[in-house]
């Protein structure tokens, strides 16, 4: 078991984003201990890293909480679950080629400066 503060350390998230999760019903089921304190377990810990891959790729709380239900309703949504999954990677592919594109852009603006520069330098 782990406490927000373990888990802030782990995964470099702050409490109130831990908390903001819960109360959105993208991290459910968080424990308590004796004195009413978030204790989270291994499989929580699981379910955050995913979470946070899944944000840091685009995916939104709505998207995220529909994909969690799914998840929760078991076995039956496996193929759902994995449709789903599959679609969210293509946009990320999508999102990545453009990225790339846009990145070679940069690098000939910048080939460009770059000869500007050592054709003054050099002159």
């Amino acid at each position: 078991m782990y406490s927000i503060k373990e888990v802030e350390i782990r995964s470099g998230l702050p409490a109130s984003t831990l908390r903001y999760y819960e109360k959105e019903g993208i991290l459910p089921d968080v424990g308590r201990d004796e004195g009413g304190r978030r204790v989270y377990t291994e499989k929580q810990m699981d379910w955050i890293r995913f979470l946070m891959a899944m944000k840091d790729t685009g995916m939104t709380i709505e998207e995220i909480k529909a994909y969690l239900e799914l998840n929760v309703k078991g076995e039956a949504t496996i193929q759902e679950r994995r449709d789903f999954l599959i679609a969210h990677k293509k946009k990320v592919e999508e999102h990545m080629a453009q990225t790339q594109h846009n990145l070679e852009k940069i690098i000939q603006k910048i080939a460009y400066y770059d000869h500007v520069v050592m054709g003054k330098s050099f002159s």
